[in-house]
């Protein structure tokens, strides 16, 4: 079993070993591991942990005591950004030490991507900098083009926004709701100004919110516009693969499984098309957090 759990806190056998120590209260395995009784609840209600028993009457929540480890290992998990969908699969592979690094290995990977291309933001800056009248617009393009740049930001920043909100650990139903919102601003937006990948992709993160609160139908409308806005424009690479995802998400929060796989098995194919290694990886690793859609 891989050990990532580490830290100054209190030790489960710290816990009195009676019959009622057993089971530790939400409250105290949220003391233990460091983390807020409202946290654990969103585990819980993202599948990331269930707690070993509810009380049917009260919907108390109650742990075993080597749970307080595995809270712990994912505080640690989510350390190193990873969303919760991976560390709900990472979870699963605990027990399997070469499996749970190669899956690290991964991310690690897609991290250094994220880095590569940061350095070359960075550099494109610096470049920037030693001409800066090749930045700088006269007032008059400035004027012109004001509209159309703020509709592009705007769009950016609701998107940026609602994926911030998706990955909350501790979202509250008033939460789900402004994202639902920031999503559907952040389409608009790009539907004014944006090429047709921007559209695609706006539709992409309205299913994919959709899926997160559970709303099927609401899901299969936008991930079915990703899907013909590709075909409409002939666009290939990681958008056409994305749009069979959000497909197949959606169908697996419906509960139509055969849909679901039918459409994970397309994306999959599509992913042979993507141009880079890392969008690839990105894709595959994606649809492993759909539940039934396996490869």
């Amino acid at each position: 079993m891989v050990d990532l759990a580490r830290g100054g806190r209190p030790s489960v056998r710290d816990v009195e070993d009676t019959a009622d120590a057993r089971r530790l209260p939400i409250g105290q395995v949220a003391r233990l591991a460091g983390v807020t009784p409202k946290t654990l609840r969103h585990y819980d209600r993202l599948g990331v942990l269930r707690p070993a028993a509810v009380d049917p009457a009260t919907g108390y929540r109650w742990y075993r005591p080597e749970q307080v480890e595995q809270v712990r290992l994912v505080r640690r998990l989510r350390e190193f950004e990873l969303p919760l969908e991976e560390v709900r699969r990472l979870l699963a592979l605990v027990d399997d030490g070469d499996a749970f690094r190669s899956a690290l290995a991964d991310h690690r990977r897609r991290i250094d991507a994220r880095v590569t291309r940061l350095r070359g933001v960075l550099h494109t800056i610096d470049h920037a900098l030693t001409d800066p009248e090749g930045i700088v617009m006269s007032r008059a393009a400035a004027a012109t083009d004001a509209g159309a740049d703020l509709h592009r930001r705007l769009g950016a920043d609701l998107f940026n926004d609602t994926w911030r909100l998706m990955e909350l650990e501790d979202r509250s139903p008033a939460d789900d709701v402004l994202m639902i919102h920031q999503a559907h601003a952040s389409a608009y937006h790009w539907l004014q100004v944006g090429t047709p990948s921007n559209v695609a992709r706006s539709h992409w993160l309205c299913s994919r919110v959709y899926c997160v609160v559970g709303r099927s139908e609401p899901a299969l409308f936008h991930a079915r516009l990703v899907l013909s806005t590709c075909q409409d424009h002939g666009i290939g690479d990681w958008d056409l693969a994305f749009a069979y995802e959000s497909l197949a998400r959606a169908y697996a929060v419906a509960g139509d499984r055969d849909e679901a796989r039918r459409h994970a098995d397309q994306a999959r194919l599509a992913a042979g098309d993507i141009t880079t290694d890392e969008d690839r990886e990105l894709l595959l690793s994606d649809l492993e957090t759909i539940p039934g859609v396996e490869g």
